[in-house]
């Protein structure tokens, strides 16, 4: 290649990067393309779901045995969308690549996407993150090789795995703490439903037995993980074509948790009934339990699939209520409920893009852990950003901005002679903020949610000479590192909270997406970013800066600068032991 001339990469091919005159793909990168026929295809010659989720784990199981270099089992499969349909003839492409490595597991993001090879269109379908475990021929056990992300988009992933993790095992927990609030005991009876109206729960329970053969079992002789999903999604449709009668289409699948391996031989019974229905939709709950002769059923895999009953145009139709079974049909019921309630905080929270997810969205205990990803997110998606202008440089301190669809952010960083774990323990205690930042009058701890979560009441001055103070209510959410070379973060954002509605002494404000990104440069030595994407409320107090009017950044960061140098061995509210 001529010098100076730069390879091209392909429009619209994002898998591609040119780094060193190279073409950089990721190593860890899998592709399948499978034309949909009709032996693949369900009644209304559409490709069938459990044909797509066999694909979809097979292709992630070998992208994590790529990254591993030995075999991985299928632990998770998190919660899927399905956003269209994919008719005969056309074409699925499903891409997975490994986000993060663990110990001895790790995330694979998956995207599906289909193509119409006559129109040459092509749109997405679903996408999902599912969790891998590396296994050993041999009783050790095994420890994965790091994961080092190259591309702005893979360090991003790799970055958020981390949270989504911490989700999953937050999952149990949050269906208990909705499961014990009142407002989620409700019945049929309460509702004031006919019963005459109602469809019994026991008219959809579906049992089916399927005997594990050669076919069904993967390259380590256990049962694919992509068929049981395939089982557990035929008696899903079953269970709701009964409830309906009619064809359902299935919309959304919470998440696959494998609780234990499979083999062949094994007689798989599967297990489903409708849990409870809503306005157009219905839950269904499907199990998966193996046996071999005489010993007791093993439980292998649990799910909940979500389906609705389209009409001619595509629009759902109304369902029928149910009547569930005493005990267990009324815990299932209940359950339902809460698990309505964890997918729209899901979809509004988590799903929506930044811009369609209103500054202040109301705080409870269900919704904690969601809010806490998206404020964790939403900081790290600003600083993943690339196009920052520097504005201006004074003593050290440099003011970048990025002004992107029709939105204002600016980023102010400098070097600390404190060790980054310091300086994130410090700037995690918002109490102290008043100490050396001008802009915050007064900071009240309101809630201590958890070890990584707080939610504080702020009073800044007033914008113009003579108006009402400005209060905030602010959700704080730290995280230390997971690995060395990550970075402290400690992201903000406003929410609302019933106990603390705005009061006419004050001017309510809200700070959509604002933080701190801290790096360990060495032992004794730390960056620090911090990070603010601005709202007309925020905008009148850096506008100057910006201008090129005024150096008050300068001074605010000066002023951090020498409260932590003055305080690296001062105890704060929140101690050391807890990083």
């Amino acid at each position: 290649m001529a010098s100076g001339i730069k390879p091209q990469v392909e429009q619209g091919d994002s898998d591609l990067v040119v780094e060193d005159d190279k073409m950089y793909r990721n190593p860890t990168e899998v592709k399948m393309s499978q034309i949909v026929l009709p032996c693949h295809a369900n009644h209304r010659k559409e490709l069938s779901v459990g044909q797509l989720l066999k694909w979809m784990d097979c292709t992630a199981c070998l992208s994590a045995e790529r990254h591993a270099g030995c075999s991985c089992v299928t632990a998770s499969m998190d919660d899927i969308h399905f956003e269209r349909t994919i008719g005969v003839g056309q074409v699925v492409n499903i891409k997975a690549k490994v986000n993060r490595a663990f110990n001895s597991s790790m995330e694979v993001g998956i995207e599906v996407s289909c193509e119409d090879l006559y129109s040459n269109q092509q749109w997405k379908v679903c996408h999902a993150f599912a969790t891998f475990v590396a296994r050993s021929t041999r009783a050790e056990k095994i420890c994965l090789k790091p994961l080092v992300p190259c591309t702005h988009k893979e360090q991003l992933e790799y970055s958020m795995a981390a949270e989504r993790r911490r989700m999953r095992l937050l999952h149990i927990d949050i269906m208990k703490d909705l499961l014990s609030n009142k407002t989620f005991q409700w019945s049929p009876s309460e509702e004031g439903q006919n019963e005459q109206l109602t469809v019994p729960t026991e008219k959809t329970r579906v049992e089916s037995v399927e005997l594990v053969l050669p076919p069904h079992a993967n390259h380590q002789v256990n049962t694919f993980g992509g068929q049981i999903m395939a089982w557990m999604e035929n008696v899903a449709t079953i269970a709701a074509s009964r409830l309906c009668n009619a064809h359902p289409t299935l919309r959304t699948i919470d998440m696959f948790h494998f609780r234990g391996p499979s083999q062949v031989g094994d007689r798989l019974v599967l297990k489903a009934i409708v849990n409870n229905t809503f306005k157009n939709s219905m839950e269904v709950g499907v199990c998966a339990e193996a046996y071999q002769g005489e010993e007791s059923q093993r439980h292998i895999n649990s799910a909940f699939m979500m389906f609705e009953v389209l009409d001619e145009d595509g629009k759902p139709c109304p369902l029928p209520p149910i009547r569930p079974e005493p005990l267990d049909g009324s815990r299932r019921y209940q359950e339902a409920i809460a698990r309505k309630k964890i997918r729209l905080d899901r979809k509004y929270i988590i799903s929506c893009k930044q811009t369609e997810v209103p500054l202040s969205v109301p705080w409870d205990q269900s919704n904690q852990v969601y809010l806490s990803y998206n404020n964790v997110f939403a900081l790290k998606m600003l600083a993943a950003r690339t196009k920052w202008t520097l504005s201006s440089e004074k003593n050290n301190v440099r003011l970048y901005t990025l002004e992107e669809n029709q939105t204002l952010c600016f980023r102010i960083e400098s070097e600390v002679n404190v060790p980054a774990a310091r300086a994130f323990l410090l700037l995690s205690d918002l109490c102290c903020r008043p100490e050396w930042d001008k802009l915050y009058k007064q900071c009240e701890l309101i809630i201590q949610v958890n070890d990584d979560d707080f939610i504080y009441h702020v009073l800044t001055p007033s914008v113009s000479e003579g108006g009402k103070v400005q209060d905030f209510i602010l959700l704080a959410s730290r995280r230390p590192p997971c690995n060395s070379g990550d970075p402290y973060v400690i992201a903000l954002r406003s929410v609302t909270l019933p106990t603390h509605p705005p009061t006419e002494d004050f001017n309510r404000g809200e700070m959509l997406c604002a933080g701190f990104i801290i790096y360990e440069v060495s032992k004794s030595v730390s960056k620090i970013s911090y990070y603010n994407q601005t709202n007309p409320g925020v905008l009148p107090y850096i506008s100057t800066d910006i201008a090129g009017l005024s150096s008050s950044f300068c001074y605010t960061f000066h002023s951090c600068s020498q409260y932590l140098l003055e305080n690296r061995t001062r105890h704060s509210v929140l101690s050391d032991t807890e990083i």
